[in-house]
């Protein structure tokens, strides 16, 4: 099924905000989303100031729209110092940045009384990559539990969203969504669970083992890549940091055997597991319905770990009611575009040496799509996907600055920024604790057409043809199954 979208609101003024706005980071997203904050909120240029270590390319935008730029890169040493006569109680810091902490904006904004949101948990340098760290701290798990235990100190503080892209953060909502229609088609009504323990027992009830973020950009250029030369459609320097990582997924209950590769976490809500390799060069099986089944990348996301901490169902018969009756796998399946996954072949080459030389592909985009959904694997009906498919060609009648994949994060950055001024007194808050329905409705004009589409593929499918290789046919929705080795 499709979603047919009226446009007629697609300039809507959702909010109005009467305080100081703080930008840190003016790279692709910032660009992206600095004219739809203008467009849906009542603010003025001069309630805006960007802060960022360059302009990347925007300083032309930011002069048209008359915000203040100070170009400056935050550290440890002078983060508060930069911001403490700019953030004050009932401003916002919207942080778009790599390399600043997100754990001490929140406490900034927290002690100053400001509203607060992200697109992923940053670390300071070398959080992503110092060899001294074991790997297990080298984690978005340990970075979203180190966040996750500010959350008591400040709970019915000024709002926090944390992590709300377009994943992690926009998928939280196509899950949810997806959910609803499974139940309806199932027979169950239109279901719509009012908590945490409801939703992570409606996909229980509905017999959902995986859920993959399922992602295949296929926008092209007509300019090659050159040799030392990394190309992408959104943050590069983003890219190969979680790239670098070590891959991650959230860990069901109905796994039979831990990778060989594979561990757990000694700390935090279990929920999840990593690899002892980097997701740039792990692949999995996995299918949107335009693409069909393809090889994507395990890019470690906040996601992963949330949603399977989210919808981990407790039998309450164990001490402390902490038995796990219920939990799916979940993490990122992503095919970049072409001229990306040379560049990932090359990074990869070098040990993770990012090329000196960077491309993002905006303007010079030719065609192409960025297919993103969800893909919920094991209930009854066999597999369903739900998500974007928005092309480059509409992503450029809805809005400047983008391509059809930075809109898909730039939409949700908008409705996070929007959900934060309608709640303000949320604490810290993560995709999967906010209102779906109203997110989706804010972001809706910018992601073309939205599909729900059922499937009978699983990754047992055409296996085997000419080499034997290591399955379980009991189960086709075994990690194993989906691996790529």
């Amino acid at each position: 099924m499709m979603a047919k979208k009226s446009k007629k609101n697609a300039f809507k003024k959702h909010v109005a905000f009467g305080g100081r706005m703080v930008m840190i980071g003016f790279g692709s997203i910032g660009q992206g989303v600095l004219p739809l904050i203008f467009r849906h909120i009542d603010i003025k240029p001069e309630q805006i100031t960007v802060i960022s270590a360059e302009d990347r390319g925007g300083l032309k935008e930011m002069k048209k729209f008359g915000v203040t730029f100070i170009r400056k890169r935050l550290t440890k040493d002078n983060l508060r110092q930069t911001l403490d006569k700019k953030v004050g109680k009932g401003d916002f810091v919207v942080n778009l940045s790599v390399e600043v902490a997100s754990t001490a904006l929140v406490e900034l904004c927290q002690e100053k009384g400001a509203l607060y949101l992200d697109t992923c948990i940053e670390p300071w340098p070398g959080g992503y990559t110092d060899p001294n760290l074991p790997v297990s701290l080298r984690s978005n798990y340990a970075l979203r539990e180190t966040m996750l235990a500010l959350k008591p100190r400040y709970q019915g503080g000024p709002t926090a969203v944390i992590a709300h892209g377009a994943n992690p953060g926009l998928v939280s909502h196509f899950v949810k969504k997806a959910l609803v229609n499974l139940a309806k088609d199932a027979g169950m009504g239109a279901v719509k669970p009012t908590g945490r323990e409801g939703w992570g027992e409606l996909a229980r009830d509905l017999g959902v083992k995986v859920i993959h973020v399922a992602e295949r950009d296929t926008q092209v250029s007509k300019k090659p890549k050159k040799v030392g030369e990394f190309v992408n459609t959104w943050s590069i320097d983003g890219f190969v940091s979680e790239g670098s990582q070590p891959a991650e997924m959230g860990w069901g209950t109905h796994e039979k055997v831990l990778p060989v590769d594979g561990a757990r976490h000694e700390f935090g809500c279990g929920a999840a597991i990593y690899l002892n390799r980097p997701g740039l060069v792990t692949r999995v099986r996995t299918w949107t319905p335009l693409e069909g089944p393809f090889h994507g990348f395990i890019i470690t996301h906040n996601e992963s770990i949330s949603m399977a901490d989210y919808y981990t169902v407790r039998d309450g018969n164990g001490e402390g009611g902490d038995t796990v009756a219920y939990r799916p796998t979940v993490h990122y399946a992503y095919h970049p575009c072409d001229q990306a996954i040379m560049s990932m072949h090359e990074c990869a080459g070098k040990s993770l040496q990012q090329q000196k030389q960077q491309r993002l592909m905006v303007d010079e985009i030719t065609d192409g799509r960025d297919e993103l959904g969800v893909l919920l694997m094991g209930h009854r009906k066999g597999i369903y996907w739900y998500g974007s498919q928005l092309d480059i060609h509409e992503a450029r009648e809805v809005t400047p600055y983008n391509n059809a994949t930075s809109i898909q994060v730039c939409a949700p950055v908008l409705s996070g920024i929007v959900w934060a001024l309608e709640n303000p007194e949320r604490g810290i808050v993560e995709a999967d604790e906010m209102d779906f329905e109203r997110n989706l409705e804010i972001c809706m004009p910018y992601l073309g057409p939205m599909v729900g589409k059922y499937g009978t593929w699983t990754p047992l499918q055409d296996r085997e043809q000419l080499f034997p290789e290591d399955l379980d046919r009991d189960d086709p929705w075994q990690f194993r199954n989906f691996r790529v080795t």
